[in-house]
């Protein structure tokens, strides 16, 4: 999967998540936030964390080459599995305890956060791996 963002999207995006996680609890703070705004803020958040997954995804790296493509696909793949064990076992949770009223909605962000943590931790196995060949 080739980089379709320049590569101050990665460092954008970072921005934007450390934002989205402070921006509800700064905004209850002040008072802006109450029962009939909360889904609102709680789904422009997920929106904000999305776009910023996806800008550090989709970022150009500084030594971009056919590996870093290789490990954004194989982020991929390991991100499908995780997020399906993730979805899987939360349904078996609920099924558990026999929760008929909450359904999980954030499935599509736990891929992407998946995906970013896949994407981390290959680039720095990819540096780590390139260090001790030498």
């Amino acid at each position: 999967m080739k980089a379709l963002l320049p590569i101050f999207s990665r460092p954008l995006g970072y921005l934007v998540l450390i934002i989205s996680l402070f921006i509800l609890p700064v905004l209850y703070m002040n008072g802006m936030v109450n029962d009939q705004n909360l889904l609102f803020y709680k789904e422009c958040t997920k929106l904000l964390m999305m776009a910023g997954c996806l800008m550090i995804i989709f970022a150009l790296n500084k030594n971009e080459s056919r590996e870093t493509e290789q490990i954004r696909n194989t982020a991929v793949r390991n991100a499908i599995f995780l997020t399906f064990l993730f979805v899987f076992g939360s349904m078996l949770w609920r099924v558990f305890q026999k929760d008929v009223i909450n359904v999980d909605t954030s499935s599509f962000l736990t891929f992407l956060i998946f995906n970013v943590l896949c994407l981390e931790f290959g680039l720095k196995k990819a540096v780590v791996d390139r260090l001790f060949k030498r």
